[in-house]
């Protein structure tokens, strides 16, 4: 089965145009304002609209609560919550009870951490999958580094790959993790927030080409 791949953060329709086209599964919306991807509610209805059946619409959010997602959900109709944040489990969990969502958690990969326990502590709770980053001490997501994959853990939880990944590693991150999905949001652009056609279509033959081995 091939990798399942997502490209995070769009904001410009054109955008989507080329990661539909390219064969992407999923688009990632990011609702966290500091982030120079962050996109209005406004602006996420516009683009949802030119998101075809099939393809999943996903929304980031940091540290957001229930209420903030609930009134996200009233006006743009996402298929997944990305909880990116500092959210525990039984705030997870509360959240998803409140909008009736699947959801799954991102956490940053550290050397001197369980990882394989955390993703058990969220999997009791209800999460679809997990997401693992790598760590920096500020930023939430699209950092552009990576964590050392040997260290990607087995589980029977969907994970998934992100930091630092681009068109020239993505088949090596797949081979060494084996990881159901990839998510990509710096290592396909021309500058921030701005989706290169040319990357993402490089992204998904290197996506092709780690599955296939």
């Amino acid at each position: 089965m091939r990798t399942r791949v997502k490209i995070c953060g769009i904001t410009r329709i054109e955008d989507i145009h080329a990661a539909v086209e390219a064969g992407a599964d999923a688009i990632g919306l990011v609702f966290y304002p500091p982030s120079p991807r962050y996109v209005t509610i406004e602006q996420a209805q516009l683009l949802a609209q030119h998101i075809p059946p099939y393809v999943s619409i996903v929304g980031l959010f940091v540290n957001a609560n229930a209420n903030e997602i609930v009134e996200v959900l009233q006006h743009v109709s996402l298929d997944v919550i990305q909880l990116h944040g500092d959210e525990r489990p039984a705030e997870c969990q509360q959240i998803a009870q409140q909008t009736q969502r699947r959801w799954y958690k991102a956490i940053q990969v550290k050397p001197e951490v369980d990882t394989l326990e955390i993703i058990q502590q969220y999997q009791q709770v209800g999460a679809s999958a997990m997401l693992l980053d790598a760590w920096h001490p500020e930023l939430k997501g699209g950092t552009g580094l990576q964590f050392d994959w040997s260290k990607f853990p087995q589980s029977n939880l969907p994970l998934i790959l992100a930091g630092g990944l681009n068109p020239d590693n993505v088949a090596q991150a797949i081979e060494m993790t084996q990881a159901y999905a990839v998510d990509v949001s710096g290592g396909v652009e021309s500058a921030k927030a701005i989706k290169d056609q040319k990357l993402i279509q490089q992204f998904m033959q290197g996506v092709q080409g780690g599955s296939a081995k």
